[in-house]
């Protein structure tokens, strides 16, 4: 009798649960179950927030608390989503581009109110008073983009400096201190960006590949494709990382280029050095060897911290970028441009003899330039290209430390504009 009537209560819990969303698609009701438990004593904030808003808003909040981190869910108050929400409506409503948007980009790219880790700020409102003026005065988004992009730093006060109090500093944080890195000056432009209907997201790496750093910038949603662009800016998928971007190692997270995401997507977005996520996958036996120390201090550091910031791998998009930025340069007289190939054995037209290598170009003693070759996967017509002196006296060397390879290669380039470069393992 006992058992029965603890089925009864939970029968009960379960169908006062799923049906208590009206005006909610059926969708999100499992989920918003889920988050009202995590939310603890701060459930009633989250209730409140699904009961207040609007009608038309509604699958909006449901997306916000259906998908919220744990931290989020316990310490978030109904007032703050509900201004949240109501202010990213409003650009939905006012602006023909953010009306256009399929629900799941609006979703995911315009109506977080936060980009990874920073303190939550009400900023929505007041940035959409801030930039509404820029965004008014533009006849399209690319308009709008730029425009912002090219006032933020007057209308926000905010200059690069390192002296800042956080990598992650929020939005009237870094307004109040007038610094921030890249990090904090790319969740400016981020939701600069947002609070007048323009998706975006923050995009970064861990590191790059020459080890001197890492970086984060923000990418817009235009006509159904990503591009970049930076709160210093050039243009639209123009700046001056995208050599470091494009020779990104397709085979190494550390060095993947990643996306952010509000909804989770089951990768963590490792663009940050100093995060447990990205210690907890770093094989620091493969990296070189003067950074080694600090890497396994780091590593023993690291915490086994569930992640709350997802991501997407974008990483050959960067590369494709910066392969097309070589190709679209001019060559000068006494240059060609090399279309380097790693092959395991002789059988050069197969694409599974092709091996996915570090290959760094020396002058004499002198490194001149380094790239990452195309795996067996890419397209057949992929090649790691470099520019490179015609008639030139060069070495190659190949490496790959998971298959423990080695090798090293010597050439004279061809007196040609383009000349096939096929480095042929030695077994």
């Amino acid at each position: 009798m006992n058992k029965l009537y603890l089925i009864g209560i939970l029968l009960l819990f379960t169908w006062s649960c799923t049906t208590n969303y009206p005006n909610i698609p059926q969708q999100y009701h499992s989920l918003l179950d889920s988050a009202l438990i995590k939310a603890g004593d701060n459930a009633p904030e989250m209730e409140k927030a699904l009961a207040e808003s609007a009608k038309e808003q509604k699958e909006g909040m449901a997306f916000l608390i259906s998908y919220m981190p744990e931290r989020d869910l316990t310490t978030l108050t109904a007032d703050f989503l509900l201004e949240n929400v109501d202010y990213a409506y409003k650009a939905r409503e006012k602006y023909d581009w953010c009306n256009n948007l399929p629900d799941s980009v609006f979703f995911n790219e315009v109506l977080p109110y936060a980009n990874v880790s920073e303190d939550r700020d009400v900023w929505r409102k007041d940035f959409y008073e801030r930039f509404a003026k820029y965004a008014d005065n533009s006849d399209n988004m690319v308009e709008a983009i730029m425009s912002i992009a090219r006032n933020i730093k007057d209308e926000v006060d905010v200059e690069y400096n390192t002296k800042r109090s956080k990598v992650d500093i929020s939005p009237l944080q870094a307004m109040k201190e007038h610094m921030a890195t890249c990090t904090g000056l790319s969740i400016l432009l981020t939701d600069a960006y947002r609070a007048v209907g323009i998706p975006s997201r923050l995009a970064g790496t861990a590191m790059w590949t020459n080890y001197k750093g890492n970086h984060t910038w923000s990418e817009v949603w235009i006509d159904g494709k990503w591009q970049f662009i930076e709160y210093y800016p050039d243009t639209l998928n123009q700046s001056w990382f995208v050599a470091d971007a494009g020779k990104a190692d397709p085979d190494n997270m550390l060095h993947w280029i990643y996306a952010a995401s509000y909804k989770p997507t089951g990768m963590p977005y490792y663009a940050a050095v100093d995060a447990p996520y990205i210690m907890q996958v770093v094989d620091t036996n493969k990296l070189p060897e003067h950074i080694r120390p600090r890497f396994e201090e780091m590593k023993n550091e690291a915490t086994d911290i569930a992640p709350y910031i997802w991501g997407h791998n974008v990483t050959q998009r960067y590369i494709d970028i910066y392969q097309e930025s070589i190709k679209n340069s001019k060559l000068n007289d006494n240059e060609l441009m090399a279309n380097i190939v790693v092959f395991a054995d002789k059988d050069t037209s197969v694409s599974e003899s092709r091996l996915s290598c570090r290959v760094d170009v020396f002058e004499g003693d002198k490194n001149i330039n380094f790239g990452y070759s195309p795996r067996k996967t890419d397209d057949m017509n992929q090649f790691l290209q470099l520019k490179l002196k015609k008639e030139s006296n060069y070495r190659f060397v190949v490496s790959n430390p998971e298959k423990q390879i080695k090798q090293e290669f010597t050439l004279v380039t061809e007196n040609t504009p383009t000349q096939d470069i096929q480095l042929i393992l030695s077994n």
